[in-house]
């Protein structure tokens, strides 16, 4: 299935046209595009703790959700951990400003609040966003490599069929622009981690350089996960997109270290 590029009012975003044709719910994964942040983070910077101004900050948040179809104002975040923790949102941790503290630290959201608009932060690890229409849940996830080999993506799906009676075969997905495997080069610890967890299934999506590093493709690794959690594979949609091979586009922790902005994954139950 396809995540497609839109642009509105400005804003600049990919979506799932899976998700989209479902119903009941919006969603969007932000680039860099449409903001009013200035300087190292021009200019759609939704990340609180980059040293942005947070007028802009605040700015960018309200074009990016009414970008996307979100409203009310209420939103959920998490301190990102790169664990595989999942959060279930309740109305106690419901913010309206982007810099209200969070008291707790999660990879993963899930609600089935109408009109709360789950939050994850990226600039190269995988965002990835579900949707049950049947049961009428939602959940997003920040996948770093440790949360992939965590499993995070996994938990999510867990969760929402513990907690809420979802049936996987229902959930829809959406694993957003992150780095691909051409630029995810890394040392041995990765390629262990993921054997570690998925034995040598995973090794598919693991190649070795002629300088005798690793490309790792996560975001195949990710949607295999979710393969063996129960969904549907037509059900899983997957971004192409690089965000280290687009720094026009994106924000990139690789491509540009710690003088950036980041982006955001939202999705909201309408």
């Amino acid at each position: 299935m396809n995540i497609i590029e839109q642009t509105q009012n400005g804003v600049t975003f990919f979506r799932s046209v899976s998700m989209d044709a479902a119903g009941g719910a919006v969603h969007g994964f932000s680039t860099r595009l449409g903001g009013v942040s200035q300087g190292m983070w021009e200019s759609l910077n939704l990340g609180v703790s980059r040293g942005d101004d947070p007028d802009h900050v605040r700015e960018n948040y309200r074009r990016f959700l009414s970008a996307i179809g979100a409203r009310g104002g209420k939103m959920a975040m998490s301190n990102q951990v790169h664990g595989g923790v999942v959060r279930c949102i309740t109305t106690a941790d419901l913010k309206t400003d982007p810099y209200d503290k969070v008291c707790y630290e999660a990879d993963g959201l899930m609600t089935a609040l109408p009109g709360v608009a789950l939050v994850v932060f990226s600039a190269d690890c995988i965002p990835v966003l579900f949707y049950d229409p049947v049961r009428r849940v939602i959940a997003a996830v920040h996948a770093g490599w440790r949360g992939t080999a965590a499993g995070i993506a996994t938990a999510a799906v867990g969760r929402m069929a513990d907690v809420y009676g979802c049936n996987p075969a229902d959930i829809l997905a959406a694993v957003g622009p992150g780095i691909g495997p051409d630029c995810f080069e890394t040392h041995e610890d990765v390629p262990n981690a993921m054997t570690a967890a998925l034995s040598t299934a995973v090794l598919r999506h693991i190649k070795i350089k002629e300088n005798g590093k690793f490309s790792v493709d996560l975001k195949a690794i990710n949607a295999m996960r979710l393969e063996q959690a129960g969904l549907d594979p037509a059900h899983i949609s997957v971004s192409s997109l690089c965000t280290s091979c687009n720094p026009d586009k994106f924000w990139s922790h690789r491509k540009l270290g710690t003088n950036r902005g980041s982006m955001a994954a939202a999705i909201q139950l309408i």
